[in-house]
């Protein structure tokens, strides 16, 4: 019987810690540059609190008294889906800037830079998603003055509130690949439309069991069915196997489960369409 012996090369060691630093550093910097555009243009931030906030009251009050949910408030089934919903509608405008990045020649100014060129998307990611979590709040804390309440814990509704951000980020990939490919702002905007049929063939805005039967199918298995029961299991508390029909581990297993697999298959498609120009 042999034994074998694993040795550690340090140099090989120092150059991974290196590339890990610079990637962290790289992203740190570049989300602060893509925050602060944000500072100094709040009109940007306004407008997607605004925009969202909107639409929310538009829901609430349109359809509020036409729809009925057994067992809970329109209000209550609503805010959920209207929140996890939102992160694909702001993730419009993430294609938008990305795509006119590449136009005006900015993205080929960041390729000149020696740096990661991971860092760049990444930044965009983190820096859009951070703007998503501020409107997002803006628009729960109105939820609650026109009468949307928690069923579940705070605790509960914080990791609503998470799932939500976690969810963003993963489509933030998505809308960020759309602009690479796109090259300009009107072709991203026209690309971002294929995000409404995910949004309402879902348990966004109705119960699936109202669709016909061949659309239930779509509705009942498309990933923002999964995330948005997720959120609202959670917002409902101990209600919630009784009123959406399974434990809240159902619905977050395969919420959890396709945020990997977005991440994993968009991300990597980003990178490689970044590295190409």
């Amino acid at each position: 019987m042999s034994t074998m012996a694993y040795t550690t090369d340090p140099a090989a060691t120092a150059a991974i810690t290196r590339r890990r630093t610079g990637l962290a550093k790289s992203t740190a910097t570049v989300t602060r540059r893509a925050l602060l555009r944000y500072v100094r243009t709040p009109q940007l931030i306004v407008m997607a609190t605004v925009q969202m906030s909107m639409f929310f009251l538009i829901y609430r009050y349109l359809f509020g008294g036409a729809i009925h949910i057994a067992g809970m408030p329109y209000v209550d089934f609503l805010v959920p889906g209207f929140i996890a919903t939102g992160v694909l509608f702001s993730g419009i405008g993430a294609a938008v800037a990305t795509a006119e990045a590449v136009h005006e020649g900015f993205v080929d100014r960041l390729r000149s830079l020696p740096i990661p060129r991971s860092s760049v998307l990444t930044a965009r990611a983190i820096a859009d998603t951070a703007i998503l979590t501020l409107a997002s709040a803006v628009t729960i804390a109105i939820a609650y003055a026109v009468g949307f309440r928690l069923h579940g814990s705070a605790l509960d509704g914080l990791a609503g509130f998470g799932l939500v951000i976690v969810f963003g980020f993963a489509f933030e990939w998505v809308f960020v690949t759309m602009g690479l490919f796109a090259g300009n702002g009107q072709v991203a905007q026209g690309m971002g439309m294929i995000v409404f049929p995910f949004a309402f063939i879902s348990s966004a805005y109705i119960p699936v069991a109202t669709m016909p039967s061949w659309l239930r199918v779509f509705a009942e298995h498309q990933p923002l069915t999964y995330m948005v029961d997720s959120v609202r299991a959670l917002t409902l508390g101990p209600h919630a196997e009784a009123l959406l029909g399974h434990p809240t581990s159902y619905f977050l297993t395969r919420a959890l489960i396709w945020t990997v697999a977005i991440i994993a298959v968009f991300l990597p498609l980003a990178v490689a369409k970044y590295r190409r120009g």
